[in-house]
């Protein structure tokens, strides 16, 4: 089982999601753990409920108007000092600066108490009651610049009763709220070992080229350029011949440019056994700190070395215009 992540929750309040956070983390099999708690509210419950529970809690001082950006400076060098690698909001309420989002992407989440995208901001039950909803329910999603519209993760459907107010519907909510949070902020953790996500990851990268079609390489899934019959110029190695490594297969330059990248940085490149003399590079994936930037260059460099030159010579035009 790979090193679990590293979870920060933010809280303003009670902290009852952080609570539930918490609890799941102590599974033997959960693949995250809560390596600090902390927020906007220095006398939070929360903090005293995550103290007592021998979390590590950091009480930063509530931020007044003019001092917002000092307290999002404050709370990014905690997060480093603390090495988290994921961020759980959990009733934290606080709009968050977009340079602090973008540091975060992909690596946020928020839990919401509708179905979204119904509903989104606040007073979410009043609006469920006032359109005549028969369910609600909570949302787990990627927060980003824009107000409860991420990536959605997971949901779960709550039934509206005749005769609920906001305060009943609210209390339902809760509970499917803590069953829903640790599930998913778990898949989410488990994401970066997922041979399955890392595929579709691929995928998704390599048809954004032209001409690009799905092929096998002795069982592996890999990808063509250049219709039925095109050239393979990648191929995910799910631990292959007993490597540790859920690896992308990319044409290098040749042996010496493969050679600098593996022994200057192990922690990414490898020799893949029986692909690496053919020239093929081995780029670690099932790792939490892939740059998918670098993945889309790599992906797009070896398409070049394989495709065809009227394809080539096509994007290079299409490059200069």
């Amino acid at each position: 089982m790979p090193e679990r992540s590293r979870v920060a929750v933010l809280v303003s309040g009670r902290g009852s999601n952080m609570a539930a956070l918490i609890y799941a983390s102590r599974a033997a099999d959960c693949p995250y753990e809560v390596a600090l708690v902390t927020g906007d509210n220095p006398e939070a419950s929360g903090l005293a409920l995550a103290q007592a529970e021998d979390v590590r809690v950091v009480r930063l001082p509530a931020p007044g108007e003019a001092g917002k950006r000092q307290f999002f400076d404050a709370l990014q060098q905690v997060l480093e000092e603390r090495r988290i690698d994921l961020i759980a909001l959990a009733g934290f309420m606080r709009i968050l600066p977009d340079d602090f989002v973008d540091a975060w992407n992909g690596r946020m989440l928020n839990i919401h108490p509708s179905l979204l995208p119904r509903h989104k901001g606040l007073k979410t039950h009043a609006a469920c009651l006032a359109a005549g909803e028969s369910t609600s329910g909570a949302t787990v999603h990627l927060v980003t610049s824009e107000l409860d519209s991420g990536e959605i993760l997971g949901q779960v459907e709550v039934a509206v009763l005749p005769g609920d107010d906001e305060a009943s519907l609210a209390e339902r909510v809760l509970i499917a709220e803590h069953q829903l949070y640790p599930r998913i902020l778990a898949e989410h953790a488990s994401r970066p070992f997922n041979a399955d996500w890392i595929e579709q990851q691929v995928d998704r990268l390599t048809h954004k080229l032209p001409e690009v079609g799905r092929k096998t390489s002795h069982g592996s899934p890999g990808w063509s350029v250049g219709g039925e019959k095109g050239k393979l110029f990648a191929i995910i190695a799910n631990q292959h011949h007993g490597e540790d490594a859920i690896g992308l297969l990319v044409k290098a330059s040749g042996p010496d440019e493969m050679t600098g990248l593996i022994e200057t940085q192990p922690e990414k490149y490898y020799w893949p056994k029986y692909y690496g003399a053919s020239g093929w590079l081995g780029m670690k994936l099932n790792r939490r700190d892939v740059d998918w930037a670098e993945v889309a260059d790599w992906l797009e460099r070896s398409w070049r070395a394989c495709a065809p030159p009227r394809l080539t010579k096509l994007m290079r035009a299409a490059e200069e215009f």
